[in-house]
Parts: C-alpha cells; sequence; structure tokens
C-alpha cells in the first residue's frame, strides 16, 4: 500500500519541496513531481536552479526528451511518467493515480487555503485505509 507523507507548516512551500527534492536527489531517489499549474510549475523549476546556492538539483519537465534518465521530473501528468516510486503532489487535489506510486509526498504551506485543502486530502487517504505519517516543517526551523 501506498505510504502517504504530510510535511506541513512550511513556510515557504517551494522552498521545503525544493530541499526534499534536494535530499531525495542526494539520496539518489528518483521523484515526480505533481504540479498542474503551470505558475507552481515555474516555481519549482527556479528553485532548483538556485538552491543550495552552490548547487544544481538535476531535474527536468515532463515533456523534455530527457525526463526518462532525469531523476527529478516536473509534471503537470502525473500517469505519464514510467516512475512510480516517489510522486511530490503540489496539487491542491489528491493526484490521479497516486496509488501506483510507493509513496506520495504532500508539502503544505502556512496559508489558510493550503491547510484547508491539505486537510480535504487526509480525510481521502485516511478514509482509504491510508496511513499517514506527519513531520512537523516549524519545528526543524526552530
Amino acid at each position: 500500500m501506498t505510504q502517504i507523507f504530510f510535511y506541513h507548516n512550511a513556510a515557504d512551500r517551494i522552498a521545503a519541496a525544493a530541499a526534499l527534492l534536494g535530499k531525495a536527489c542526494r539520496q539518489g531517489k528518483a521523484v515526480l513531481v505533481y504540479a498542474p499549474e503551470t505558475e507552481l510549475a515555474g516555481a519549482l523549476d527556479r528553485q532548483l536552479w538556485i538552491a543550495p546556492p552552490t548547487g544544481f538539483i538535476p531535474h527536468v519537465f515532463g515533456t523534455s526528451p530527457l525526463a526518462a534518465e532525469t531523476p527529478i521530473v516536473i509534471t503537470a501528468d502525473a500517469t505519464a511518467s514510467a516512475q512510480n516510486e516517489r510522486l511530490l503532489n503540489l496539487s491542491s487535489d489528491v493526484p490521479p493515480a497516486f496509488s501506483r506510486f510507493t509513496s506520495v509526498i504532500e508539502v503544505v504551506g502556512r496559508d489558510g487555503d493550503d491547510r484547508l485543502s491539505a486537510r480535504d486530502r487526509v480525510k481521502f487517504y485516511k478514509d482509504r485505509g491510508y496511513a499517514i505519517q506527519y513531520f512537523d516543517l516549524a519545528e526543524k526551523s526552530a
């Protein structure tokens, strides 16, 4: 069964997602990033170019010919990739076909709308019997 991880209380949701992606990349783990909103996908792309300041987190968009060989793929279509290990969800909705992934990572900011949509996703996962692990990002920055 798919493992669900919620990283909540992110002061900057995009920076938190980039940090998690950087960690996964350093560990040699591939991640498919579901970001159906063009503006959000672009913001994450820019963040991955500048963080960390002396490095680069290898990534491409799902339409790139290099997508099959790049560890981090940002896409608006979570069903189009052969990658099925880790899915990082940046949508306010439950990602389509999430259950084919070994794990789903949700990053939740502090603003009200983000928190409300995250609660809906938590309820969705719980109602279907998925165990959820929570990580408070506010504790990490304190």
